[in-house]
């Protein structure tokens, strides 16, 4: 089985320039079958109800490992994860779920990325544009693999998603891993002014 790697691109403390970025590297690629997903997290009940009104088409999960271990039997997963529209407002409801995830996978490219990104604050959070491909360039060992060519541009976080560090948001490059693929993800990057900043990390 193949596997991912993401190269960070671009740095930058404003999210309408990271995404502004997105697109540029996005022009390169092929787009016909492409889907961007997004997704955030949230630590405070404010911060729930902010993200449920703004985004009304969203999924909210829980990933409380107290919640999760006090209903082991229940069958439906329903208590974990819920559409906006039947989430609960209260905050007794609310508090003993968080942190809580907001996320729309698999949506048209161009129909959630500003909004998110706008709606995002100082949350954790990730745009991924998926089944990419990637322009073909065979002198430099890479010939475009659908299943790895992605853009994803990392909110209020280092590249790789394991350090918060608000109001730092970060573009990067997804490819199949190869041994070319350094030099493809500099040759892409190349192609809009930029170059590989930083260490590459796995993706999937």
């Amino acid at each position: 089985m193949s596997s991912g790697v993401s190269y960070p691109v671009f740095r930058t403390s404003d999210p309408a320039e990271a995404l502004a970025m997105a697109w540029r590297l996005l022009a390169l690629g092929e787009r016909e079958y492409a889907e961007v997903s997004v997704e955030a997290e949230l630590r405070t009940v404010p911060e729930v109800l902010r993200l449920r009104r703004g985004l009304p088409d969203a999924w909210f999960r829980t990933e409380n490992d107290d919640l999760w271990a006090s209903r082991p039997d229940d069958p439906t997963e329903w208590c974990y994860e819920h559409p906006a529209s039947e989430l609960s407002e209260e905050p007794d409801d609310l508090g003993p779920m968080l942190p809580i995830w907001v996320s729309m996978p698999d949506q048209s490219l161009g129909s959630v990325e500003e909004s998110f990104a706008g709606l995002a604050g100082a949350n954790f959070g990730s745009i991924s544009w998926r089944q990419l491909i990637w322009p073909q360039a065979p002198e430099r060992g890479y010939d475009g693999r659908v299943e790895h060519d992605r853009v994803t541009l990392v909110l209020n976080c280092n590249a790789d998603g394991t350090d918060l560090e608000a109001g730092t948001h970060t573009v990067c490059i997804g490819l199949q891993r190869t041994p070319e693929a350094e030099g493809y993800a500099a040759w892409l990057a190349g192609q809009v002014g930029r170059t590989v900043i930083g260490p590459p990390y796995d993706s999937f």
